[in-house]
């Protein structure tokens, strides 16, 4: 037998002994999906609103399983020494690539949420870069709020320490892959996504929100959030069966005048890779065949 067979035997065996799964995640067919030893490369055709102008990029999503360190809310070097500390997080790593003009603007966003503990995201991170400057902010999950660091080349977004308690926006993106039904239905107090943050310099704190969802047919839904003061609604399309892949998402964001911003994202491609094993330049013909 293959030794990656047998880490796999091993991985279904193990979670499916575990008792305290989050509910709604059927252990056994997330393990033969997700214990693979290689990360989801998805790929969207991104139709990104800047400056009141519609701009083309790239858009990624990278679903990978990893270990993570409750106590340093960081992903573990060596996981068989943590013992308890060791949790099993599904995260999502969001770029987002785009021009404006002369210079370009380069995005990243990295969630992680337990896949057998019902808890919020233990951390959300995100980035923003371009020519002007870059700004990063962090979410850690303590005490039943978040406590939020913000960073930013803006002298009134600047460096800030906040407490939040709600849940974060960007978790839903998580939630969908572990089990749609996992996503909270109706009006709820929300963060919202961290990306949009900084594309609109508001105050980040916890908004009204309200959250629903519908069946769009060929097996497919959408999940909608709906921001009322701040005028913003994110929607997710994804298929309705496991692993319940995400096919598109549209930001839309009604100014006060009336006119709104669209921003659009449609999935292209798709793959299950063990990308940290393809650094060499050999591999580079792997971004053609992804469209990159």
């Amino acid at each position: 037998m293959k030794a990656s067979t047998l880490i796999l035997l091993v991985s279904i065996l193990f979670f499916s002994c575990d008792s305290s799964g989050r509910e709604g995640v059927d252990e056994e067919q997330f393990s033969k999906y997700w214990y693979q030893g290689k990360a989801e490369i998805n790929v969207f055709e991104l139709v990104q609103s800047r400056y009141g102008e519609d701009r083309q990029g790239k858009a990624v999503m990278i679903f990978v399983t990893e270990d993570f360190s409750k106590k340093k809310q960081v992903k573990l070097d060596n996981p068989e020494e943590a013992g308890a500390d060791a949790r099993k997080v599904l995260k999502l790593n969001m770029t987002r690539e785009f021009v404006t003009g002369v210079y370009p603007y380069h995005t990243m966003l990295s969630v992680f949420s337990p896949v057998y503990e019902e808890l919020s995201a233990p951390k959300i991170t995100s980035s923003v870069t371009e020519w002007c400057g870059q700004s990063f902010s962090q979410l850690n999950w303590k005490n039943n709020s978040y406590k939020a660091t913000l960073f930013s080349y803006f002298e009134q977004e600047g460096d800030q320490e906040l407490s939040i308690t709600a849940m974060a926006e960007d978790e839903l993106f998580n939630l969908i892959r572990l089990n749609p039904d996992l996503v909270p239905l109706g009006d709820i107090k929300l963060i919202p996504g961290l990306v949009f943050h900084r594309f609109a310099h508001i105050p980040l704190k916890a908004e009204e929100a309200t959250i629903s969802r519908r069946e769009t047919g060929s097996n497919q839904s959408e999940i909608e959030v709906e921001y009322a003061e701040i005028g913003r609604k994110l929607i997710i399309r994804f298929n309705q069966f496991f692993p319940y892949e995400i096919l598109a998402w549209q930001e839309i964001q009604t100014k006060s005048d009336g006119k709104q911003e669209i921003t659009s994202a449609t999935r292209t491609q798709m793959q299950l890779l063990d990308y940290w094993n393809k650094n060499e330049k050999v591999f580079e013909p792997l971004r053609k065949d992804l469209g990159l």
